[in-house]
């Protein structure tokens, strides 16, 4: 079962029908009922973080399959199908869409005051969600803007995100799944089960076990000397429009650093630019890191008005300079569905497969709706 991961879909427009949205969220009612009475608040949290599972959920409740809409209409249909029960049932759901998005972190503090979780508990929380949405949007730098952010956390401190992007040059959207009890490392590789139809190639992947080494140069070189990085900076501004070779001499130095970009991910890679490396709010940034000196990559991340701009300037200095390489490799890998007919993204897995229709028709037949429903229900699923 994937705990985390991406899936890739086409880019909605439109509304969900106002009776559709109503149906959903009776029907929503129904299962989180059977499902947090059968498994408790904790497994329904952890189902919610397998995209599969998520996917699977949507389908059962009436949505399209393959849209980016359904993210944000089942999230936002499964928020109001425990509205007013959330203390009861032990999970809570905060964020949402666009602006919604934005007040997640008052809703966890509201939720977790208002069922008595410790402090301590609330804080981690809240950091975790807004860690969640700085990674997804400045690590793993896929060309997808993040407008969808929900939290998801039970009243024992378990939680998953689940938040979308959006790409408007080939109007698709990808999803991103987390689950707290897997996650070792917020920024390096945090999403175990990755799931896309689209590879953006290239794209720069800090969260990428490969990337270590750069990360730890990032972090160095930007609570070193603040001169020094900005001087490693005016080399590369100097030589930013000879992208087939690049010399890279530093100043005070012996050795003279020579580096063949032809045939490399750099020469297609938009990071080398004149635009880009002339940034007076992007040295702003470089110096309140610096002044800060973070003791590790994700606390230089965690700093407000890091974004990707800083770190994509961090890793250039430390692969170009000093020969620390980072990953560009889209850490999507597999396809969201079960499997294709024709073998094509992989053969069905039958167990896979049989396992999820099994789980779906048992809490169907649990709840309390009428047989017609729960026909209807079931013969979506075979």
């Amino acid at each position: 079962m994937i705990r985390r991961g991406i899936a890739t879909f086409t880019l909605d427009t439109g509304k969900c029908p106002k009776w559709l949205f109503e149906r959903m969220v009776k029907l929503g009612r129904c299962l989180v009922d059977v499902i947090i009475e059968e498994y408790g608040p904790d497994e329904f949290i952890e189902r919610i973080s397998d995209p599969v599972w998520f996917q699977s959920l949507g389908t059962v409740l009436a949505f399209d399959w393959n849209a980016s809409g359904l993210t944000t209409i089942l999230t936002a249909a499964l928020k109001e199908s425990i509205k007013g029960r959330e203390k009861e049932l032990g999970v809570f759901i905060c964020g949402g869409k666009g602006k919604t998005s934005l007040k997640t972190p008052d809703e966890i503090y509201h939720w977790g005051e208002y069922a008595s979780l410790p402090e301590e508990g609330v804080k981690n929380l809240i950091y975790n969600s807004k860690m969640a949405a700085k990674a997804d949007n400045s690590l793993i730098q896929d060309g997808y803007n993040i407008y969808h952010h929900t939290f998801f956390f039970s009243k024992n401190g378990v939680w998953t995100v689940v938040q979308q992007g959006m790409n408007t040059e080939n109007s698709t959207a990808r999803r991103y799944h987390w689950f707290s009890k897997n996650i070792k490392d917020i920024v390096c590789e945090p999403h175990s089960g990755i799931s896309a139809d689209i590879l953006k190639v290239p794209c720069l992947n800090m969260a990428a076990k490969e990337s270590e080494e750069n990360r730890n140069l990032s972090k160095e070189i930007a609570t070193t000397s603040y001169i020094e990085l900005i001087r490693d900076l005016k080399i590369l501004r100097k030589h930013s429009n000879n992208l087939s070779k690049m010399v890279a001499v530093k100043s005070g130095e012996v050795e003279t650093i020579f580096l063949e970009l032809r045939n490399t991910e750099f020469e297609t890679h938009p990071v080398l630019n004149e635009a880009f490396l002339y940034n007076r709010y992007l040295e702003k940034i470089l110096w309140t890191v610096y002044q800060q000196k973070p003791e590790n990559y994700e606390k230089l991340i965690a700093i407000a008005g890091v974004g990707p701009k800083t770190v994509r300037a961090l890793s250039l200095v430390a692969e170009v300079i000093y020969g620390a390489p980072a990953s560009y490799k889209d850490p999507a890998r597999y396809s969201f569905a079960h499997g294709g007919k024709d073998g094509t993204p992989y053969p069905v897995d039958r167990k896979i497969y049989d396992r999820t229709i099994l789980f779906f028709t048992e809490v169907i037949k649990r709840m309390k709706i009428s047989p017609l429903e729960k026909e209807k229900l079931i013969r979506k699923l075979i």
